[in-house]
């Protein structure tokens, strides 16, 4: 028996192309854990220029404020944590933003994957990676610069889930504009969700997009008691499944979609 007939011979034995086709779909793709820091940051500014810059965006706070605008029930909430609220724009006593920040965002917290094992924590000492935000162009060999597609978007999923470096799935990787503004985030989180067991960000581009979100996490995760994902009832309200990050329209300014 010649070594080509053995290696058809022992292809046929090991099922062959079904064979290779199922391994490559029960096969495990390896991811490495968040970094954990052992060296020191770099500090660029000593404490004495943080403070004067946190000294100087209290004065802007204080005097010049910020407006929050079509959304009284955000009025209302800080006016009851102690800031100045005339009309629609908050004035904010010193230190009050310090000490809310202070007193209700964590150092670092777990934000929960698909898959359990991809758990990541951000804050502390730990390095996240995850992929580029926001791109409206891509670019490949045949086409050269072009817009993106819901296409291109699946692939870049796909890739940073195959990417054993990436530890996150990310957002909005690229904008895939043949979809309608008010429709295709349900596209983009859904692709993550599909094509990724890594933890994922979410829409932001308004406040019910942020809720769809939510809504979509819960069919993944479940809710309710003995519906969290990881059969611990309870959990789903106790824990981060997905981030979100915001930017303001103007220096001074909130809208309501945000």
């Amino acid at each position: 028996m010649t070594e080509r007939t053995g290696r058809r011979r022992a292809g046929r034995d090991a099922g062959g192309r079904e064979g290779r086709r199922e391994a490559r779909a029960n096969a495990v793709v390896a991811t490495k854990p968040f970094i954990e820091r052992k060296i020191p940051y770099v500090e660029y500014l000593s404490e004495e220029n943080l403070q004067l810059i946190e000294d100087n965006a209290d004065i802007l706070l204080e005097e010049i404020g910020i407006d929050f605008l079509d959304d009284p029930e955000a009025l209302e909430m800080w006016k009851q944590a102690g800031a100045d609220v005339q009309g629609t724009r908050v004035h904010f006593p010193k230190g009050l933003c310090r000490s809310i920040i202070q007193a209700t965002a964590p150092s670092e917290y777990t934000q929960y994957a698909r898959n359990p094992e991809r758990n990541v924590i951000i804050g502390g000492k730990r390095t996240v990676l995850v992929p580029a935000y926001g791109s409206p162009f891509v670019h490949d060999i045949d086409q050269g610069r072009r817009y993106a597609t819901i296409d291109d978007f699946n692939n870049f999923v796909k890739l940073a889930y195959m990417a054993p470096g990436i530890h996150h799935s990310g957002g909005t990787i690229c904008e895939p504009v043949d979809l309608p503004v008010n429709k295709r985030h349900f596209d983009m989180v859904y692709s993550h969700f599909k094509y990724s067991d890594k933890p994922l960000m979410g829409s932001v581009t308004h406040h019910e997009r942020a809720q769809d979100t939510v809504d979509m996490a819960k069919l993944v995760f479940g809710d309710g008691p003995g519906h969290s994902g990881y059969g611990q009832a309870g959990i789903w309200r106790r824990v981060c499944r997905s981030k979100l990050c915001i930017n303001q329209s103007d220096q001074c300014e909130f809208t309501h979609d945000l």
